[in-house]
Order: structure tokens, then sequence, then C-alpha cells
């Protein structure tokens, strides 16, 4: 990150001792970095070779059903599909050899990085270098040390909410293990490494800028991910999933895990997962087998301009509650939809990404204090959170992912909504944010008829759809029109 001079430096490790022998320690060092002043940096050669050890190439294998097209794409090729570092079908056959239609079964293939974290040999990497693309665990991981020893690896375990995945191996001396820093500390403009395996070519090292920090809303890790990256232009291609993002003084503030691209290449737009947030998963895997986080039970929003003039706000900042699940800890707190949630405990909210994911990294049955905006007065409201593990699903579950269905003849006549003059059908309550269908269907909106069929209710919808294109009827802004939407996969 920000420079230093490296000649008058002695890196100063604080160790994290922890209570049994097979929890996680970690060399960390929690100061920042501080700005030089009139004294160039010619090189970064001794911070290189004091962080290059501690990652390593990950190589993952598993037995899948074979496809009936050209199979045998190079290792890494077809990382494409889900930026890099990922599965990639057909191992090292060659191009269209038929090979693929004359076994039902063939191995597939992939490559990552990782990065070393504690001495005996806890590594971190991402869950979908170790996941197939139907989100199962491979069949066989295999890490590369920086000075070519190979191991099998297991599996600790993985989140795909955060992309977050812990291996261990077994090697008969201590590893070079990484030093975590403090990554809140991190500032736009400090110097950062990326390190890893890109294109299987072996370790390699780029140089970038921190672009900026506390990137959500992405949609990079779907619906349900929690996303807090830090972005930078340091290059980074496929294979370097896994891979450690340093800072100026060699430690760890990142998990390198995607990129923006319109061709797989490097474009100067990078994403890693926070060393903070990387650690705190971790060690909840290694300790528990998952990844406890807590839950206030209420669906937010971001609040527009126009939003924020209705509400008689003159900044944008906060979540607005659009709906609290009956009994939920928010609905027992009395946190109405309507209110603007402006801050939890300490922590100013910004957007309603920024609300799940606070919330998210809390413990359950911690005690909070939300501070909300009611009717332009602001209040302050204990709140005891509950568990996202335990959060029993929304009433009404729909196949049209991110879209909140309910019936009309369960609305109120006089509600917000201007409905037709039929009391059938069934109506938009919301559609999220990052629903695929968020450009198809809008909240209000009334569905009549599915492919020529009538639907009354949430589960007559589930009914009538199909896989692929479906036709549907619908009352909007007091006009009826057909719709076509296909089906997700």
């Amino acid at each position: 990150m920000r420079l230093s001079i490296f000649s008058f430096f002695f890196l100063f490790c604080v160790c994290v001792k922890a209570t049994s022998n097979d929890a996680l320690v970690v060399d960390s060092d929690a100061r920042a970095i501080k700005a030089i002043r009139d004294i160039p940096v010619v090189s970064y050669a001794n911070v290189l070779e004091r962080a290059t050890p501690s990652v390593v190439a990950v190589y993952t294998s598993s037995m899948v059903a074979s496809r009936n097209s050209a199979m045998g794409v190079p290792r890494g090729m077809e990382d494409l599909l889900r930026q890099f570092g990922f599965q990639v079908p057909g191992g090292s056959q060659g191009y269209g050899d038929g090979s693929s239609q004359k076994s039902p079964r063939q191995e597939s293939t992939g490559v990552g990085s990782g990065v070393i974290i504690s001495r005996d040999g806890y590594i971190v990497t991402n869950h979908h270098v170790v996941t197939s693309r139907q989100g199962e665990p491979v069949d066989e991981i295999r890490v590369r040390l920086s000075d070519d020893r190979e191991y099998v690896a297991e599996l600790i375990g993985s989140d795909a909410k955060t992309d977050v995945a812990v291996l261990r191996i077994n090697a008969e001396e201590e590893l070079a293990a990484v030093t975590i820093a403090n990554s809140d500390l991190l500032k736009v403009g400090d110097i950062v490494f990326a390190i890893g395996n890109p294109l299987e070519i072996g370790l390699t090292a780029t140089q970038g800028i921190v672009s900026a920090t506390g990137r959500n809303s992405l949609n990079i890790l779907g619906r349900g991910g929690y996303e807090n990256f830090i972005q930078t232009d340091a290059s980074i291609n496929l294979g370097n999933s896994g891979g450690a993002l340093i800072d100026a003084w060699g430690r760890l503030v990142g998990i390198n895990t995607a990129i923006v691209s319109g061709s797989g290449g490097s474009i100067g737009i990078g994403f890693a997962i926070p060393s903070n947030m990387t650690l705190r998963i971790a060690r909840n895997l290694i300790d528990r087998g998952e990844v406890p986080r807590g839950m206030l039970g209420l669906f937010p929003e971001n609040l527009t301009g126009d939003l924020a003039a209705a509400f008689g706000l003159e900044s944008t900042k906060g979540a607005l509650v659009t709906e609290v699940q009956n009994s939920s800890p928010a609905d027992r707190a009395g946190i109405e939809h309507g209110d603007i949630i402006i801050r939890i405990d300490t922590v100013e909210i910004q957007s309603a990404a920024q609300l799940r994911l606070v919330v998210s990294e809390m413990q359950p049955g911690s005690d909070v204090v939300v501070t909300l905006i009611r009717n332009g007065e602001e209040i302050a409201l204990p709140v005891t959170l509950g568990s996202l593990s335990g959060l029993m699903p929304m009433a009404n579950p729909s196949r049209l992912e991110g879209v909140r269905l309910q019936s009309v003849t369960d609305l109120d006549r006089d509600s917000e909504f201007s409905l037709p003059d039929s009391n059938n059908g069934v109506i938009v309550q919301n559609v999220e944010a990052d629903s695929p269908y968020v450009n198809e269907l809008i909240k209000g909106m009334v569905i009549a008829e599915i492919n020529g069929r009538s639907v009354v209710s949430p589960e007559s919808v589930e009914k009538q759809l199909k896989q692929g294109v479906n036709t549907l009827y619908v009352w909007y802004s007091g006009n009826w029109r057909y719709l076509v939407i296909r089906l997700k996969d």
C-alpha cells in the first residue's frame, strides 16, 4: 500500500495464539502503512521475496459426466465462464478428439491459487476454485508450493456466500505463512501486488494500487452473497483466483477473487476479498465447520433520490425497510416498513447491501442498537439478532428468483397498488435489485395468466411456470399487455 523505507524497517509480527492444537494460528501486523516523503523506492524485490513463498498453486480434478461438445479445453481456458480459476471440462485431452463421447464419465480439471495462512498448513483460496459449477466439492485437490513440492490437500470448509474456502496440507516441516494486515486501514492509492498462478505459467507478481474499497452490489457472488471487495488495477488473470493481494510491506490485505472483463483478460479492474473478512470466515470454518451469521429479519432496499425526497431526507444514505418478517428480531424490536436504517451500533449504513453485510458479520444472539429515521425523527431501538442459518423462508417463495408475489385477493383494495377491476391474479410485491427478472417484472404489476392459464396465487404461479419461454398476461399502470420471460436455470 503506501510506500515505506524498507532499509530502515523491521517487520514486527504479533503471533495470535489459539487454545487448541487444530485452531488457526496466524501472524498478524495491524499497523497502518505510512507515506514516504522525498525518498523514492526503486525495488520491491525484498517484499516479494518475503511474500511469494506463502502463495501456492491449486489444482483440482473430478470425474464428471461427458458432454456432446469439444472437450479437452486447455486447463484454465473455460474459467472465462466464472471469471477465472474455475473448473475446466475435459482435462488434458485433445481438442475435439471425440473422447468425450466414448465414455460416460471423464476427468475435469481446474487451476487456481491459494495462500498459506498458518505454519501448520492451513491455506485459504476461493470457494469456486474447489467446487464444481454445480457447487459440489471436487474429487481431489493438490497444492504445489513455491519450491515445487506437491501435496494432496484436505478441504476443511467452504463458504459460497463469501467465496472463501480453507484447505490443509500435511507438510514435513513448518510452512512459510503470510503475515496478515488489517485490511480496514487500506486507502485508495496504497500500493498493492497480486501474486498467483495466472494461466498456469507459475507464480507471478503484478503491481497496482487500491482503486476503491468497500465495493458491493456487484453481483459477483450472486444473490445471497456478501460482497465487500477491494478493487485494484494490479493485473489479475485466469488462475489468479485465491491468490494473494499484498501491500508494500509484504502483508496480506486480500484474496484475489474476480475481474471485470469482456475478454477474460485483465483490463485493470480486479477484486479481492479483504483479509479481515477472509480470516473471520477461515476461523469459523476451522473451528465450527460453518459460518454463523446474524439476522434482523427484514427486506431492505436502497434509497433513490426520489425516495429520499419523499421521506424528507437530504441524502440517499441508509437502507429503506420494505418488509419486516413476522416474529423476526426486527419485528419484536418494533422496526416497521418505511423505516430508514442509518446505523447499526456505531457503524454508519450507506446502502442495503452494507446493512446485510454488517448484520451478517455479527454473532447470532448479539445485542445491537439499530438507529433509524421514522417520520423525520431519529429513533434508536435495541435488537437481539437472530441466526441466519435458522431463518425460515419467507412465505410464498417463487421460482422467479428475487421476486416476491402475493395473491390479489389477499390485498387490501385501498392499498398502494393500482389494481384491475377483476379480483384475480398475483401481484408483484417486490423485485430485488439483483434478480434475473429485474428488467422484466415491476413492483405493482399484476400477473393474470401464465401460458394462457389463469393464476390466482403464488402457488399457481409455480405450477404454471415452465423451463424456458413463458408468456405472461399482465396488468400495469392501467393497461393490459403480454410479456415474455425466460425462466432462468
